[in-house]
């Protein structure tokens, strides 16, 4: 028998029988799902299915009850954060968490002192930081020559807060992107705009797992999608495999597409 590192390395994240409750509720029910290497995975379901749940369980602010979660081989259940995030997961937030009194740019700088971006950096030096800030800001669609970079967070428009929240995980030089409700609030000419974004960061290598209500642009983007209900899978399968699936797009996707 494989131990077990060999059995997951061929995985890039593995989540084996996660179990989670929170005062008595069963939030996750023996939750299994793996992501490969250079792959966005799709998480779909109704309000309270544990998709939230599953995001803080991968990234440390919730231990499960049982099961384990492994990354790249390694068995990284229960780990705190900060370790996670050392190890090459980064994730957004459902409710967008700025530093609201800092710049733009600034909102970046937490990142980009990292432990992580030491170990990529000569002496733990990375050139100028605030340079560094201005280019991943422009990568996800600030301009570079206006003033918005240098607005404080909380003057921000909703959508540049979303953007700066995948700058801040990006910040950290990733393996895995997990987003929780990237496209949230924002106008379809926003999530339009955001599409070519993540199918660069695909392009270039990155994997992502993405929670989204948002499926038609959802389903655009995702090489998989997973489908949960009161913290079980339901189903996974292919975007175009979902909506031929009729319990599930009666059910779970009604006329979002």
């Amino acid at each position: 028998m494989k131990a077990e590192s060999e059995r997951y390395e061929e995985k890039f994240l593995v989540l084996t029988e996660v179990s989670k409750s929170f005062g008595g509720v069963e939030a996750l029910s023996h939750l299994s799902f793996s992501v490969a290497q250079n792959e966005i995975l799709g998480i779909i379901g109704l309000n309270g299915s544990g998709k939230s749940t599953a995001v803080n369980v991968i990234t440390g602010f919730a231990a499960p009850d049982s099961g384990e979660v492994w990354f790249k081989g390694e068995e990284i259940t229960g780990f705190a954060p900060h370790r996670i995030a050392g190890l090459g997961i980064a994730r957004s937030f459902q409710t967008v968490r700025p530093f609201h009194n800092l710049p733009a740019y600034k909102n970046l700088i937490v990142p980009l002192y990292s432990s992580r971006i030491r170990k990529f950096t000569e002496s733990g030096r990375w050139g100028d930081r605030d340079a560094v800030a201005m280019d991943l800001l422009e990568e996800v669609g600030f301009e570079r020559d206006s003033q918005v970079p240098y607005k404080p967070a909380r003057a921000l428009p909703h959508g540049y807060l979303r953007r700066l929240e995948l700058a801040r995980c990006l910040a950290l030089r990733p393996d895995l992107v997990i987003t929780d409700e990237l496209f949230s609030g924002l106008s379809s000419s926003e999530v339009g705009s955001m599409v070519p974004l993540i199918e660069k960061l695909q392009a270039r290598g990155m994997t992502l797992v993405m929670v989204e209500h948002r499926l038609r642009e959802l389903f655009r983007l995702a090489n998989r999608v997973v489908v949960l209900d009161r913290g079980r899978k339901v189903t996974e399968g292919t975007p175009a495999e979902i909506v031929e699936n009729s319990t599930v797009r009666e059910t779970y996707l009604g006329a979002e597409l």
